[in-house]
């Protein structure tokens, strides 16, 4: 049993960080992987194809681009045109045909993993909508993960989401009451809604360069329960997983080229720049080139690190940033990450501005690139972000770690095959 590859399905698989982290710790096989968003179904189909050894057919086969709101077509197939979208009727047939069901055609799967779109849940995004996102379509995507559950009887599933999810009440009523509802009707063990405070991890407990807290929702088939496989000891196999020591910022990019500001806008294939390599004639791939910020914003940085604004009270950061700009904002729009300590959440945000996220070296005077915005989410130094930079940012800022999602998987796997 020990030498047996366990088998799972990922819902809302974005750019692959849980796939990756899943399939780094070679205890798993992925069966399919569910995601709307094209560059995101993309640059999943492209790591597995060139890290991962899937020939071009086989990951494109089991990347499924698919709106997941049709669940019931998702599962049984008779995929129509409008929904498939690029998926390739004529090479196809059988998936199309068949859904989900061709994918695994018969193969058990031991555990879907998935986290179904955070924005909803998230105490930002609802403290930004008039009807603290009540009314948002995303509160119930959580539903499609609970159908898919049902139907394949996996022994465990993985639902990942931000901490915001325990106070989500859309329809009056909390998401996490829902799904304990839902699971526990349909044969799950999974923690209480009022225990569920108590499964908020750190991915910098976990070996990742940042402070990014998730609720980890595991649930085990009341059928497979037993005294070698159940919620407690799953989650006491995770927490075995954190680490001694916490990896710094330092750690994650120290080692990356450094940059200054140009003396004057340079453009390269119809793309500003303010930045050059310290080093010149040094060669810098192309997601590590710095995003192009104005001289305001690049005095802003310089002021900001050297003056340690991090570290002061919040008036006198407001005070320092309005000074600086000439403006009278009630808010301080800037942030600098530190090089001793993890960095703070990297966010979807990221694809807007980087002004939360200043290079903690003044003399660089720049927000971070996106080479490094996957470094600090912990994505292996090999990973391929191809997209345009902005929805490589969001992509990286809306994964899980991968080595998070590591250590969560070698968990479980130690707790079902031994």
């Amino acid at each position: 049993m020990k030498n047996r590859k366990l088998t799972f399905i990922d819902l809302f698989a974005g750019c692959g960080g849980l796939s990756e982290g899943f399939i780094m710790s070679k205890k798993y096989d992925a069966l399919a992987h569910v995601e709307w968003e094209i560059p995101m179904v993309r640059t999943l189909r492209n790591r597995l194809e060139q890290k991962w050894n899937h020939s071009n057919e086989q990951a494109f086969k089991n990347v499924i681009h698919f709106d997941i709101q049709k669940t019931d077509e998702l599962i049984n197939g008779n995929w129509k045109e409008d929904t498939i979208q690029d998926y390739g009727a004529t090479n196809h047939k059988d998936v199309i045909n068949e859904g989900l069901k061709g994918i695994v055609k018969g193969k058990k799967v031991d555990l879907v993993i998935g986290g179904p779109p955070c924005q909803a849940y998230s105490v930002a995004g609802r403290a930004q909508d008039k009807n603290s996102m009540k009314e948002d379509y995303r509160n119930y995507l959580f539903e499609s993960f609970t159908k898919i559950v049902e139907e394949f009887q996996p022994s465990v599933f993985v639902f990942e989401n931000v901490p915001g999810i325990l106070s989500a009440c859309p329809g009056d009523k909390k998401v996490t009451e829902r799904i304990f509802e839902y699971f526990d009707e349909h044969g799950y063990d999974i923690k209480k809604p009022e225990t569920l405070k108590d499964v908020v991890l750190s991915a910098n407990d976990f070996g990742v360069p940042q402070k990014r807290n998730r609720v980890i929702i595991v649930g085990v088939r009341r059928d497979s329960v037993s005294d070698n496989l159940n919620l407690d000891l799953i989650y006491s196999e995770i927490n075995k997983q954190k680490v001694n020591t916490p990896i710094t910022l330092r750690d994650a990019i120290g080692h990356l080229s450094k940059f200054k500001p140009s003396n004057e806008i340079i453009v390269i294939n119809g793309r500003k720049s303010s930045y050059v390599p310290v080093e010149k004639d040094e060669f810098i791939e192309e997601n590590h080139k710095p995003r192009f910020h104005n001289t305001r914003d690049i005095k802003v940085f310089r002021e900001w690190v050297s003056n340690n604004m991090n570290k002061k009270p919040m008036v006198d950061r407001i005070e320092f940033y309005n000074n600086l700009v000439s403006k009278n904002s009630k808010h301080a729009k800037y942030r600098n990450l530190d090089w001793d300590k993890p960095a703070q959440t990297i966010v979807a945000h990221l694809y807007k501005d980087g002004l939360m996220f200043i290079h903690p070296d003044a003399n660089q005077a720049r927000s971070i690139t996106v080479k490094e915005a996957a470094l600090i989410q912990s994505f292996p130094d090999d990973f391929k972000f191809t997209e345009s930079m902005g929805y490589n940012y969001k992509m990286i800022g809306n994964a899980v770690p991968p080595v998070m999602a590591e250590k969560i998987a070698i968990a479980i796997a130690d707790v079902i095959l031994n």
